[in-house]
């Protein structure tokens, strides 16, 4: 309906604006005759009102079908739209009744539950009445009894005290007396034999915790010399690092305070020196200095310096380099120099820094069998030869200058003990102190690791074999896994089996009564029979 109103009003404003068109055009024609300017006029008018109303009839027409159709959409469009709220509806309905069912069916089964609950209480409450009056029942016997009891119990302490002419008080501490001494003799008694047992344990888990500390942690040892050989291209440049009557050599000496040592030895020169950085030092300048070819003493000067300089930056590098290996942070930038330091120190042959790594990882893998700190062990065995490093001189021993190192720059209170105590200079406060003695001794002793144990271990091995040999019947005799087995093989023509057992026996026995060695030796004899045959 709207929309027809909207086109009515549309036609009327057209057919106006014709009426008003027509006037102007009749005003316009001023020269005509008056009549004929009012007929053309009329005519004209007449035939826009005309066409007006045709063409309003006709917007009329097309607003009343456009609004039928219109009003048909809307109405299929609300049907459509109430049938799709009714089965909205429809679904919503059933849902709720649905819960509301099983909400239903819940509650029954709770009031059946609560019901048979209300009937087993009951039920309890019973069974608890019929127990109470049966308890009272017996409390009342009891009490019967106990009164009875006191009663006799009186007569026989009376008669016990005019048997034996003693009181009630006087019998108590004679038995109290007897029962405390025999306490006494069977504490002493139990207390030894937990004593022996417990040193017989610790000794075996000790050995046990020791062994396996040094099987799993392998190292490689090596002898550290106090002489380092330059290899040269030719013989002929020895000339030129003497240089004009010795100026060169001399200055090189002076400048690394080694000794350069040129002799008959072919394109070598041997540089000898007690300390190992002032020894790589001179190695280093006399490498560049020959690449270089330029030998004089200034040359040679600021060759050293700049060598010094940048020796210190690889130091500082190695100690960096083995505390991120061992997993160690939060250690002063001075003790990391300090530990890069340790690569060009030994110790009886023992390279310094490789024997500190080994300590430290058998500290920490004793320490996690032990059940305490590993990372706190293994910081204290990198650390505990630190009081070898420093250059100057100190009155003190390396293991208390270390342990005053390591208090210096803020390590724990553990650490500094333990690096202060691996020697017995100092009282060991906490657990880790005998672990870090005892790991320095294993790292210290393993075969090779030191000069003067490398030569009594291969006099041992080579000992060992010799003795086996010299028995009747023996063809080789090797030791094996560091002197702790020795292998015998035996002709099989000359010793048979039961000579073979034999044979075991009177080694391992001549073995325990001739030689000193650590642990025990295992002696195995093999006695192999081959049959050779040659097809021609």
């Amino acid at each position: 309906m709207e929309d027809t109103t909207i086109i009515i009003i549309i036609a009327a404003g057209i057919a106006v604006m014709a009426a008003i068109v027509g006037l102007l055009v009749g005003r316009s024609i001023t020269q005509k005759s008056n009549r004929e300017i009012e007929e053309q006029a009329k005519q004209e008018v007449e035939k826009k009102l005309a066409d007006a109303a045709a063409a309003a009839e006709k917007l009329l027409a097309d607003a009343k079908r456009n609004a039928e159709n219109a009003k048909k959409d809307k109405m299929l469009e609300a049907k459509e739209h109430f049938l799709q709220l009714k089965s909205k509806h429809e679904s919503e309905v059933a849902e709720r009744n649905k819960k509301a069912n099983e909400k239903e069916s819940q509650v029954k089964q709770l009031q059946n539950e609560v019901s048979q609950r209300a009937s087993e209480v009951s039920k309890k409450e019973k069974e608890i009445e019929s127990l109470r009056d049966n308890l009272n029942k017996q409390l009342e016997i009891v009490n019967t009894k106990r009164t009875q009891l006191e009663k006799s119990h009186e007569i026989f302490v009376s008669k016990l005290e005019q048997i034996s002419n003693l009181s009630k008080d006087d019998a108590k501490k004679e038995l109290v007396e007897s029962m405390k001494k025999e306490a006494e003799a069977e504490a002493l008694s139990f207390m030894k034999n937990a004593i022996d047992e417990a040193k017989s344990k610790a000794n075996k888990e000790a050995k046990k915790i020791v062994i396996q500390t040094i099987q799993r942690t392998a190292a490689e040892n090596a002898i550290e010399n106090t002489v380092s050989v330059f290899n040269l291209d030719s013989d002929e440049q020895k000339g030129q690092i003497i240089g004009r009557e010795g100026r060169n050599i001399r200055a090189l000496e002076a400048a690394t305070g080694c000794e350069f040592v040129v002799d008959d030895t072919p394109e070598a020169i041997i540089i000898s020196g007690y300390d190992p950085i002032r020894r790589e030092i001179a190695r280093l300048s006399l490498q560049r200095l020959v690449t270089d070819g330029r030998i004089h003493p200034a040359r040679i000067e600021e060759v050293v310096a700049k060598t010094k300089k940048q020796l210190e930056e690889h130091i500082l590098e190695i100690g960096e380099r083995t505390v991120i290996d061992m997993g160690i942070q939060g250690m002063h930038q001075e003790l990391v120099r300090f530990v890069g330091r340790m690569r060009f120190r030994s110790s009886y042959g023992q390279n310094l820094l490789q024997h500190s790594r080994e300590v430290a990882n058998l500290c920490a893998t004793m320490a996690a069998e032990l059940g305490l700190n590993p990372k706190l062990a293994k910081r204290a065995g990198l650390l505990h030869d630190i009081g070898k490093v420093p250059d100057e001189e100190s009155e003190l021993s390396h293991a208390l200058l270390g342990a005053k190192l390591c208090e210096k720059y803020g390590e724990h209170p553990a650490v500094v003990n333990a690096v202060g105590a691996h020697h017995d200079e100092m009282e060991m406060k906490f657990v880790i102190s005998p672990i870090i003695q005892a790991c320095d001794a294993i790292s210290g002793a393993r075969p090779g690791a030191r000069r003067e144990i490398m030569e009594g271990y291969l006099q041992r091995i080579k000992d060992l074999e010799t003795l086996a040999q010299n028995f009747e019947g023996v063809e080789k005799a090797y030791a094996i896994q560091a002197g702790r087995e020795l292998r015998v093989i035996v002709e099989a023509d000359k010793v048979d089996d039961k000579r073979s057992e034999e044979l075991s026996f009177t080694i391992s026995q001549k073995i325990e009564k001739e030689m000193t060695y650590p642990g025990q030796v295992k002696v195995t004899v093999i006695r192999e029979k081959r049959s050779v045959s040659v097809a021609r």
